[in-house]
């Protein structure tokens, strides 16, 4: 029951930080969806998620603001553009650029750290809540061949379907994350076996 529970807390914490940003750079567009960054990887910008990699994303959000093109090579060579508006909001690449991926690998600095010290422990509790809630009892779930192999492909696809009688494949822990949307009814897609396995 918890993992279906902390996926929305942790979305309003990453969206409650995406705010306390915004209180100090306020051409800062706001997040869509804050759920789309949990579980996101992304070598480009660091692997877990993190207030830092947060900052990062808010970077591109400003760059996007401002119509600055910060990336080239697909989005990972993070370019000079991309650096001098990380500098204006707490970021710092204390090295050479990296051949593949430039100055993605920002980190705070001291001055940012102190200004945020309180947004960072917030997330990073939410951000422990999450990980104990979605690693717990693993002894007792069937996760599928992608994670007996150590791959990040989720596991086993079941099929979901919405109340127009769509349906998806999906893999369920990808859906307990954030409710997957019909196009076609506008209602949430949903697993009828595990429904009916519930309420029984």
């Amino acid at each position: 029951m918890s993992t279906t529970q902390t996926p929305p807390v942790l979305a309003a914490e990453l969206a409650q930080a995406w705010a306390d940003i915004q209180r100090y750079h306020p051409e800062l567009p706001d997040l869509a969806a804050p759920e789309s960054l949990i579980g996101e990887s992304s070598s480009a910008c660091g692997h877990e998620l993190s207030f830092e990699r947060l900052l990062h994303e808010a970077v591109h959000g400003i760059a996007a603001a401002r119509g600055i093109r910060d990336t080239s090579r697909a989005g990972r060579y993070h370019n000079r553009r991309f650096l001098a508006i990380a500098e204006e909001m707490g970021l710092d690449h204390p090295e050479e650029p990296h051949p593949s991926s430039g100055f993605s690998l920002v980190l705070l600095t001291p001055e940012a750290k102190r200004r945020y010290r309180p947004t960072i422990e917030r997330l990073q509790r939410a951000l422990k809540a999450h990980s104990a809630a979605t690693t717990s009892d693993t002894s007792r779930t069937f996760r599928g061949p992608a994670a007996r192999h150590g791959s990040s492909g989720g596991g086993v696809r079941v099929k979901a379907v919405c109340d127009c009688g769509r349906n998806v494949r999906v893999v369920p822990s990808v859906l307990a994350q954030a409710p997957i949307v019909c196009g076609g009814c506008g209602k949430p897609f949903r697993i009828p076996e595990v429904l009916g396995a519930a309420a029984g």
